[in-house]
């Protein structure tokens, strides 16, 4: 029987699946995956083995960014259902020992949003300084020359009150201003109603983003030695400044200190997407032991680079950073902003991947459809939804490849996501991966997937123990997991040419293997 202490640190090593709602299983018949359709496949996912899932946003929104412009924190949109919708949902996920991680975007909201509605009527309202409003510069220029992440200055002029307002994103995405308190205890407020729900988690979005200089002082260029902005594209302005005042500010982590107490007052586990160009020491802090978030992610393995050695470089980053600070890191190959990880890295070497993404030291997250081996769906322009996409097209295509519905089965109407044509059309190369062909297939991906999330759940070491990574020859991965009672040795061989490494002999291009050398401690 579990104690209290390990109940509720689940999360340490938890494999969390990802799933994007719009995208997963329509029951309304309308196109848009919902709330019941989610529902309906929870078995599917309890038998791949994971831990818990991540469900991205469901609440009342315009939809002009798709969920992550929350109108309403407490409601959830009509095109996703109903809050009872969502205890059913919640009910049967912990019926099947799922937890429930939801994600809470409270960096900004929509314009939509009653908050941003009133702050813009005046300013000397109740919430006039509930978001971040700024005079212009004398020429009527903005205030300073920060960048939206989506393209553009990140300030958005507003004629009635006569001011910029300040939006990282779209400009239908206004920023909170967390320097006011009554902010910070709305937003406690809301997370504190779905702790009350009953929910396991929170994935918190842009979480670094939450806090800006009260100065508003310009960001410097970025130097040519900076390296490239991981966080975006090269053609992307927003790459061409150091985002020293825009985002991760020392003050958010406060605010981040009144999180936690609530958060374990409930029990409920935390993760934080770090979008930083320098994400572990970030990271490290976010996570320190006990006083903050439990565990955060950056996009250091969201990259197009998938090199041993730029892999092997980021680890150890974190590993450095997080050791220092009793931290605990996440991993993901995939997520809703990338394009898929099968097309980005190494064709059909999905297990590979997976394979090496829960030998890792930390948590997991797994995007729906990674499971299959999925590739990025190929979205025409014409039928491109993404704003991301559609403000950098041709040169970035967008969201959207990696947000394509999930393909059940080959031969039925739609993959057998929905009975109507779906908001993203169904990728005709993922149809013959689909769920029914792999499950009919003891050799494929999926079946592939659920031997090695068996595998991860049986090894201490692999949840939980120590790394140490070993001397390798170029293009190659060796490094060590273990406990006090558990010690494995890995290798991966991310090359295209096969290569030997003791113990293990011939390892072939795009290989890996391992051995368990538990009988070796003494």
């Amino acid at each position: 029987m579990q104690s209290n202490s390990e109940t509720r640190s689940w999360w340490r090593g938890a494999v969390i699946y990802q799933i994007y709602p719009r995208s997963f299983q329509d029951s309304h018949g309308d196109g848009i995956g919902d709330l019941p359709g989610i529902t309906r496949r929870l078995e599917y996912v309890a038998r791949l083995g994971v831990d818990a899932i991540w469900i991205s946003p469901f609440f009342k929104s315009p939809m002009k960014d798709f969920g992550y412009d929350v109108a309403d924190y407490r409601d959830v949109d009509p095109i996703f259902g109903t809050l009872a919708d969502f205890d059913a949902l919640l009910a049967r996920a912990h019926q099947l020992g799922l937890k429930v991680m939801i994600d809470q975007v409270l960096s900004h909201t929509s314009d939509q949003h009653a908050w941003f509605q009133e702050s813009r009527l005046s300013r000397d309202n109740p919430k006039s300084d509930w978001y971040v409003w700024a005079e212009a510069k004398p020429d009527g220029t903005p205030p300073n020359n920060w960048l939206s992440v989506f393209g553009g200055s990140a300030w958005q002029w507003d004629s009635r009150r006569r001011q910029y307002y300040l939006h990282s994103f779209l400009t239908s995405q206004p920023d909170l201003n967390f320097h006011c308190p009554a902010v910070q205890d709305a937003l406690l407020g809301e997370v504190r109603f779905w702790c009350e729900k009953g929910v396991n988690g929170f994935r918190f979005d842009a979480c670094n983003h939450q806090v800006h200089d009260a100065l508003l002082r310009d960001n410097p260029p970025a130097l040519a030695d900076d390296g490239p902005v991981s966080t975006v594209r090269a053609d992307n302005p927003y790459a061409m400044q150091r985002h020293l005042f825009d985002k991760s500010q020392p003050e958010n982590l406060r605010f981040l200190e009144r999180l936690r107490p609530l958060l374990d007052e409930f029990g409920a586990a935390s993760i934080g997407e770090v979008g930083d160009e320098n994400a572990p020491p970030l990271m490290a802090l976010y996570t320190e032991a006990g006083k903050r978030l439990h565990m955060a992610y950056s996009f250091a393995l969201l990259t197009a680079n998938g090199s041993a050695e730029h892999i092997r470089r980021e680890v150890e980053r974190l590993e450095l950073e997080i050791g220092q600070t009793g931290g605990w890191g996440c991993w993901a190959l995939s997520n809703h902003d990338v394009p898929r990880i099968a097309s980005r890295w190494a064709p059909a070497k999905a297990e590979t991947l997976l394979a090496l993404l829960l030998s890792l030291r930390g948590s997991v997250c797994l995007y729906q459809g990674e499971e299959l081996g999925l590739p990025e769906a190929d979205v025409p322009f014409e039928l491109l939804q993404d704003p991301y996409g559609k403000a950098f097209w041709p040169e970035f295509k967008g969201r959207d490849g990696c947000r394509t519905p999930m393909p059940w089965q080959r031969d039925a109407v739609q993959g057998g996501f929905s009975s109507a044509a779906p908001w993203l059309p169904m990728s005709a190369a993922h149809l013959p991966l689909a769920v029914d062909v792999q499950e009919a297939d003891a050799t494929s991906t999926l079946h592939a997937t659920r031997v090695l999330l068996a595998w991860r759940r049986q090894h201490p070491a692999l949840r939980g123990g120590a790394m140490r990574f070993l001397p390798a020859p170029n293009g190659v991965l060796h490094f060590e997991r273990s406990t006090a009672t558990d010690r494995l040795e890995l290798v991966f061989n991310l090359s295209d040419e096969a290569v030997t490494i003791e113990p293990f002999g011939l390892i072939p291009a795009w290989g890996w293997a391992w051995v368990s050398t538990a009988e070796s401690i003494s």
